[in-house]
């Protein structure tokens, strides 16, 4: 039943995204964020889906007339140049003939490039809410079903997201909850619709036990930085603060003795396999860029190979990077890492002028409040991220492209460079 009704609601969806393309881009998000056809049982479950979606998009991305000029910023140039050099990266790869590298480059292309065609596509306010309002339910939906499992199992057992996903695991489900926490309360302010903000914060409280009931201690550290964010950027700290230590500490009080307990081992982690196996893994990722610094070992940086050749002390199997910047640094090397890293400053800060220049323009109702919790998002990704490998995984990027596309759409609205302008220049040229 599930897989002929997710069937029917793409094949529904082909004519739309046909005759307005930006559906396409939404489309893609819902697929690429939460990975639908994962939840059935039948044909769906290994249907191309994604291809199908993206493919659509493309053909109609080259006949409409609906599409706009590309935002060339510092964030594009940035995201193509990484894109560019992990490509270059694959070339020297130290098995560049691997079937994994291959699928993993191929998969990181086709996250790149959607993205770019989003951010010719999306343009204005209802169009980015309707991108937040995709992002918020695809992620939201395993975060609601993680909290009600965890109050009914009164955090017993692990909370795991959707099989054969980026967010397949514990740790990972919850760092995407974390990320996804801010968004949610940005369309709480904005909502005009009491039932709509009601829902919403019943949803942020059930994705906070959701991450509690990951037993994540990477998640644990990564909700507490940007919980401190969260009240520190929202427009009502004080009454922020109370709700969230009210819904924390409920929590809190819900969880076993084993919770604690497995949270404890944060300070002694030199007698937890866990954390002594990650530092390995650093280790084995370090020396191996100290002898590649420029192009790393490519993907599937975890491989065999890499640990045969670089750890200092073999474990006899692979593992996964555990972070998202020795990640990248393993894979594309000193280069890479370095391109991640600009990346992502070059985010907050655009953020951060859009925020101030928007405070008193025509956009100071939605602008300033999206963009600080954009950057209470990036916070909440790049803490927990140091305990995970998600590098390529499309939500962070996402983020990026919201920054981006907020900036193309002040520009249109106001036909100046918002990113540079004071917010109280950026108003008279409005009102000219």
């Amino acid at each position: 039943m599930r897989d002929l009704l997710l069937t029917a609601i793409f094949i529904g969806l082909i004519p739309m995204i046909l005759s307005r393309p930006y559906v396409g881009a939404l489309a893609w998000a819902w697929v690429s964020l939460m990975s639908p056809h994962r939840l059935t049982y039948g044909f769906a479950y290994s249907f191309p889906i994604g291809t199908v979606v993206a493919g659509t998009t493309l053909v109609a991305l080259l006949f409409t007339s609906e599409r706009k000029p590309f935002p060339w910023n510092s964030i594009t140039v940035l995201l193509i140049l990484f894109v560019s050099w992990m490509s270059l990266t694959t070339i020297w790869a130290l098995n560049p003939n691997s079937d994994g590298v291959m699928n993993a480059w191929i998969q990181a292309l086709k996250i790149h490039l959607m993205l770019l065609v989003t951010l010719v596509l999306i343009r204005g306010r209802q169009h980015i809410e309707a991108l937040i309002w995709v992002m918020v339910l695809s992620i939201g939906y395993y975060g609601t079903k993680g909290g009600f499992f965890t109050l009914r199992t009164a955090g017993a057992h692990r909370v795991w997201g959707p099989t054969g996903t980026f967010i397949e695991g514990n740790n990972e489900l919850a760092l995407a909850l974390v990320a996804v926490i801010p968004l949610m309360y940005y369309l709480v302010v904005v909502s005009r619709h009491l039932w709509v903000r009601r829902g919403l914060w019943f949803a942020i409280a059930l994705c906070i036990a959701s991450i509690l009931g990951s037993h994540s201690r990477g998640a644990l550290v990564a909700v507490l930085g940007m919980l401190l964010f969260f009240v520190a950027k929202s427009n009502r700290p004080f009454m922020i603060s109370a709700v969230l230590a009210t819904v924390l500490g409920i929590a809190l009080l819900a969880m076993p003795a084993e919770w604690f307990a497995r949270m404890d081992t944060i300070t002694d982690y030199q007698e937890d396999s866990s954390a002594m196996s990650r530092i390995n893994t650093w280790t084995t990722i370090w020396n191996m860029a100290m002898d590649r610094p420029i192009v790393g070992a490519g993907f599937c940086v975890g491989s065999d190979l890499l640990y045969q050749l670089y750890s200092p002390n073999p474990l006899g199997k692979s593992f996964d990077s555990h972070s998202i910047y020795f990640q990248a640094l393993g894979e594309h090397g000193f280069v890479g890492l370095t391109i991640y890293l600009l990346l992502g400053i070059s985010v907050w800060r655009r953020a951060s002028k859009l925020a101030k220049a928007c405070e008193d323009g025509p956009d100071k109702d939605w602008v300033p409040t999206l963009m600080r919790m954009t950057q209470v998002s990036l916070i909440g990704f790049a803490t927990g991220g140091a305990f995970l490998g998600l590098l390529h995984y499309d939500f962070p990027y996402y983020l990026a492209g919201i920054v981006v596309m907020v900036d193309a759409t002040c520009k249109d609205n106001s036909g100046h460079a918002f990113g540079v302008a004071s917010g109280q220049a950026a108003s008279q040229l409005s009102s000219r």
